[in-house]
């Protein structure tokens, strides 16, 4: 109702009759508020308010209808209320006997607080995310290792197509990112090397940054936005449209059915993109190598020998089953824990990415300390 279908007001001499009209009810109260803010009595003697036409009314609309007439008995009129009707009466005789003064004020905390309380709600989220995170990795780890007892559960077609869509398919892009930032690399190191004569160094600084960190983070990060996300879209689709129950009803493991196959096809495939990554990146940097520096693919091959060790290439590549399944697991438990709606596939899927790249880089950055502290 608008705000001017509320009340009427008609003048009958000295007397302001204002119909009341509508429902005076809580959800209508600041449409209420505003309609009689513009109430001016001019001077009248008399007003009356007359409730015959009121729909409903409840304890908000009776207190603003009382404290009008308070204001308006102030101002030196006569009020009166008639025609209430019988089920409303008591309302306002009990509002008359105990009169409520004004609105309780909100609380106003200080600004620190407010931040102490967003820090505390915020922590105890990622807390209880991390609980369930952990939680579903045993459960997990608990169907793989019933897969491998009993090796005829092992769904060989579902794996074969996950490793279809999560490795084959992204070799094109992985290939070409690796690509270009091996070729930016080898110019920005040439170009802050060439200061000191030693250019011949940015092969040492492609081989050791692209084979220890770069080629697994790259390949993981890439993963994490293009398979992390499918997983969360695909499954959480499936929780929607109540295919997941349906698995359930069957007798079926949706654990064993959606989730291993997923997990082991990363396991397998992220090394190998990495390994993969790697070489396009090595590759991006020869080629600038040779047409920025001069430097022939022989002598890039033979400089890249003496500045890596065989550790320097496992060591990128043992990190990616981790990745793997650090990705895996987070998209499909964002994917299982979909709500039935539309908006709730977009979020999860959003979450699922921006965590697994999150975890991916702490994990990254774990492996380098260990590393480090270990001299290898």
């Amino acid at each position: 109702m608008a705000a001017a279908e509320f009340i009427e007001e008609r003048r009958e001499r000295d007397t302001l009759v204002l119909a009341v009209r509508g429902r005076w009810l809580v959800a209508e109260g600041a449409a209420l508020q505003a309609r009689l803010a513009k109430l001016r009595i001019g001077g009248v003697k008399q007003v009356t308010f007359d409730l015959d036409g009121i729909d409903a009314i409840d304890t908000t609309g009776a207190w603003l209808l009382l404290q009008l007439k308070e204001d308006y008995a102030a101002k030196g009129a006569k009020v009166a209320i008639e025609n209430i009707h019988d089920e409303y009466d008591p309302l306002f005789r009990q509002l008359e006997k105990q009169p409520i003064k004004s609105l309780p004020p909100k609380p106003v905390q200080p600004r620190f607080i407010l931040l102490l309380n967003y820090l505390g709600s915020r922590t105890v989220t990622l807390l209880r995310g991390a609980r369930g995170l952990v939680g579903f990795l045993g459960l997990v780890t608990v169907n793989v290792l019933e897969i491998f007892r009993h090796r005829s559960k092992i769904r060989i077609v579902p794996l074969v197509v996950q490793m279809e869509r999560t490795g084959v398919s992204a070799l094109g892009i992985v290939g070409l990112l690796s690509f270009l930032i091996g070729v930016v690399m080898a110019f920005q190191g040439a170009d802050q090397l060439r200061q000191f004569g030693a250019q011949i160094y940015t092969v040492n600084l492609l081989g050791v940054s692209f084979l220890r960190e770069l080629g697994a983070l790259l390949a993981a990060i890439i993963v994490a936005g293009r398979s992390g996300s499918a997983f969360t879209a695909e499954i959480g689709a499936m929780v929607v449209n109540e295919e997941v129950d349906a698995i359930r009803a069957l007798g079926l493991n949706p654990i064993e059915v959606l989730v291993v196959p997923r997990v082991l096809a990363l396991v397998i495939c992220l090394p190998l993109l990495t390994f993969y990554a790697n070489m396009m990146g090595l590759l991006g940097g020869a080629i600038m190598c040779r047409f920025q520096l001069g430097i022939p693919f022989p002598l890039y091959l033979s400089q890249l020998q003496g500045a890596v060790s065989l550790w320097s290439f496992w060591l990128g590549i043992l990190k990616a089953p981790f990745f793997a399944v650090c990705i895996a697991l987070i998209g499909c438990n964002e994917g299982l824990s979909v709500s039935r709606s539309a908006e709730s596939v977009g979020r999860r899927t959003t979450l699922a990415v921006v965590q697994s790249i999150f975890l991916v880089i702490v994990f990254d950055a774990a492996f380098s300390i260990l590393f480090s502290y270990l001299h290898i």
